[in-house]
């Protein structure tokens, strides 16, 4: 899990309402002042980082690496020991490489205020095998966003002031491990022509990968694995950032704002450029990927309908697909099979849903879909 240390070195109007959600968040990493470090020093959990070496941190932060040996020979029980660099030209970088080689600080927080991705590129690169964390003070999410993806690794944490409760929501949201879908199986009961249906191709800012898709259905009881483009043809070339995902009117699993929730539901309709989107492989590993475009067309269409099990419940979901040799549902063992390719009785993976939703979001409510 990536690192989450919130500045509180000053005590602002909305201080306390700030811990609170950090404390809602179990973000328990504060960077304090001697004017807030009485606030929280006696707090459970809470790991205190502080530059103000008098206040006995359990994390020391050193400002001046000059008297670097002298301070460690100082550092007095378990604390850990860290520096602070602003980072300003490729010397500082350089020296920021050289501090983590030494393994004599556990951790350096790089503050760069003008050029930023290359500079933080350059010391991932570096540092990534090495035990001293690269933290990366930033200002906004969309930089923490970016320093915790830069070269897909990114850095090991981030240091950011919170202007607000929501800031600290949306920060734990970036740093959430990759979760899990429950898929199962379903068998195919009946398949049904639809001569034409406007269609929506959703084209993602990533590549996808073998074996992954989205979860799309007709209605909120199940939804089907569909798979990515990622195959070659005689007749088409690969599209390996795309999953042709079924008619206009139906859901497409997509991210919740609730970190407690791993999704939500979103109409097909609905989807546009830079809008977020789960994608999920037949192991049902999932992860959030960006829309680049979304395509709608009117093509002829494939209706089916399954039958899944909760227990021993049977639970009845349908998927509509485009009637085509490109689009792809997925078996239990993970292999991608031609929806023109499918016969009544075969099995294909699916996610038995909540059965209920409102505006998106499951709900406890006699709805029927059918």
């Amino acid at each position: 899990m990536k690192k989450i240390i919130l500045n509180f070195e000053k005590k602002d109007s909305n201080f306390k309402e700030l811990v609170q959600e950090a404390f809602n968040k179990d973000i328990l990493n504060f960077l304090v002042s001697r004017e807030t470090h009485s606030e929280l020093k006696n707090v459970e959990r809470v790991k205190i980082y502080s530059k103000d070496l008098e206040l006995s941190p359990e994390f020391k932060i050193l400002t001046n690496t000059d008297n670097l040996q002298t301070s460690l020979k100082e550092n007095q029980g378990n604390a850990k020991v860290g520096i602070y660099k602003e980072l300003k030209t490729k010397q500082d970088e350089r020296e920021i490489v050289e501090l983590s080689k030494t393994r004599l600080i556990d951790f350096i927080i790089v503050s760069a205020r003008d050029w930023k991705v290359i500079p933080f590129e350059n010391l991932i690169a570096d540092m990534h095998l090495a035990e001293t964390d690269l933290i990366a003070e930033v200002e906004t999410l969309k930089e923490a966003e970016l320093m915790l993806k830069t070269l897909e690794k990114g850095v090991d944490g981030i240091l950011m002031t919170p202007k607000d409760a929501n800031e600290i929501i949306e920060l734990k949201n970036l740093i959430q491990a990759s979760f899990h879908v429950e898929l199962t199986t379903a068998r195919v009961v009946s398949i049904e022509n639809i001569p034409e249906a406007d269609r929506v191709c959703i084209d993602t800012s990533s590549l996808l990968h073998f074996g992954e898709g989205f979860l799309v259905g007709s209605t909120a009881a199940g939804f089907c694995l569909i798979h990515s483009e990622t195959f070659e043809s005689k007749f088409v070339a690969s599209r390996p950032f795309r999953v042709n995902s079924g008619d206009v009117s139906a859901y497409v699993l997509v991210p919740s704002e609730d970190p407690e929730i791993v999704y939500r539901t979103s109409y097909l309709s609905e989807l546009k450029g830079g809008r977020k989107v789960l994608a999920v492989n037949y192991k049902g590993e999932a992860r959030i990927v960006s829309i680049g475009r979304v395509k709608i067309e009117t093509r002829p269409m494939l209706r089916f309908e399954l039958e899944a099990f909760k227990g021993e419940v049977p639970i009845t979901l349908s998927c509509i697909c485009q009637n085509a040799e490109t689009i792809r549902l997925v078996t239990p063992e993970g292999k991608a099979i031609s929806v023109v390719d499918i016969k009544k009785g075969d099995e294909v993976l699916v996610h038995v849903g909540p059965g209920a939703t409102h505006f998106g979001t499951a709900i406890k409510e006699t709805i029927i879909e059918k």
